[in-house]
């Protein structure tokens, strides 16, 4: 039975997702490829203040950042969890970098669920290797 459930949220910010259907797709097909399953997952997307709030009161980080992810996944291949991307972090990033910012709000959809899939990004080789993913199945989206 699948028990993959893929939802959108707005918190603090007026911002609403563009392609919720592909979105999810394009999701599901990066966890499967990594040979896991797509259980519950929550992207929230919010205001600088409201992730700043979070990453203070559970992460006793006094930073902006433009996403933080929650694992509560319980089996190995299954992932799940809660996705805060900061639209304000998005938009900034966005603009500095000359890109679009449905293609910066993707990145960070997308780094969020390798996250999931179990990525980190402290390390130089870590982060070499999130950035490679990332521009593959951002290469690869149908939309």
């Amino acid at each position: 039975m699948s028990r993959s459930k893929i939802s959108f949220f707005s918190e603090d910010t007026d911002f609403t997702l563009k392609q919720k259907t592909n979105i999810r797709t394009w999701i599901n097909t990066v966890i499967t490829t990594e040979g896991k399953n797509s259980g519950y997952l929550n992207l929230i997307f919010c205001s600088d203040n409201y992730l700043l709030n979070i990453n203070q009161q559970y992460l006793n980080h006094d930073t902006y950042t433009d996403i933080i992810t929650f694992d509560s996944s319980e089996e190995e291949d299954r992932i799940e969890g809660d996705v805060f991307i900061s639209i304000d972090r998005v938009r900034e990033n966005a603009s500095n970098f000359g890109i679009l910012e449905k293609d910066e709000i993707h990145r960070v959809i997308v780094h969020g669920i390798l996250h999931l899939l179990g990525y980190k990004d402290k390390s130089k080789n870590d982060k070499d290797l999130m950035t490679s993913k990332e521009d593959y199945y951002l290469s690869h989206r149908q939309f």
